[in-house]
């Protein structure tokens, strides 16, 4: 799942308004920003398979630190502690928890049985990636609703905060769609542009945020 991760980060705004839709980002996609790293150092591993799913070409071997329901569950802990630290408010400990692990429960929808509890465990998912149109009707819809949310929880200041949100959108649907098409050269060519693409895509995010304020 891609742009499901992000409707909820855009729905979270209207939870968590004191803190930046990147952050929120950031928690929803907290799992997809670590891996690249892990298999990078060859501590998780993934191959290119075309065929793997109807949607993906992705064969994702082992990634039990970075996607096991465990783990999420301590980096959700730990990155809601830190958000809840620097807005000195304990009730965004449990949203920012919620938001990490929810890329678990995304992922187990979409996902083929790949999906570890823990470390070395039985691997779980329904598969809704072996269908194309099934995956882009529950996203799309996922995506709309969270993009609806956002709007009603925020309006713009001036013309960054709806212009610079409004390329932000459509640059998440091409991206979209773009993912449909041949995959990826190399893990380390997927690798690269995970990493370069989330840096820019929270950048992104931090930025237009900032030039929308958080309506009553």
């Amino acid at each position: 799942m891609f742009i499901g991760h992000f409707a909820l980060g855009f729905a979270a705004k209207r939870v968590a308004p004191r803190l930046s839709l990147a952050v929120l980002f950031a928690a929803a996609q907290f799992a997809d920003l670590l891996w690249p790293f892990l298999v990078a150092l060859g501590i998780e591993q993934v191959r290119i398979d075309p065929g793997a799913t109807a949607f993906t070409p992705l064969d994702f071997i082992s990634y039990p630190y970075s996607h096991s329901l465990l783990f999420l569950c301590i980096w959700g802990v730990i990155f809601g502690a830190m958000c809840a630290g620097v807005v000195r408010d304990r009730r965004m400990l449990p949203w920012i928890f919620a938001l990490v692990v929810s890329h678990w429960v995304l992922d187990w929808i979409t996902h083929r049985p790949d999906m570890p509890l823990y470390p070395g465990s039985a691997k779980f998912g329904l598969g809704l990636w072996n269908s194309v149109p099934g995956t882009i009707a529950v996203e799309v819809l996922m995506f709309a609703a969270g993009v609806w949310v956002y709007i009603r929880s925020t309006r713009a200041r001036d013309r960054v905060g709806r212009r610079a949100f409004a390329a932000f959108v459509g640059f998440l649907i091409a991206a979209y769609a773009a993912g449909l098409g041949p995959p990826p050269p190399t893990v380390t060519a997927l690798v690269v542009t995970a990493i370069a693409g989330a840096g820019v895509l929270m950048l992104w995010a931090l930025w237009f945020d900032r030039h929308r304020t958080p309506t009553a």
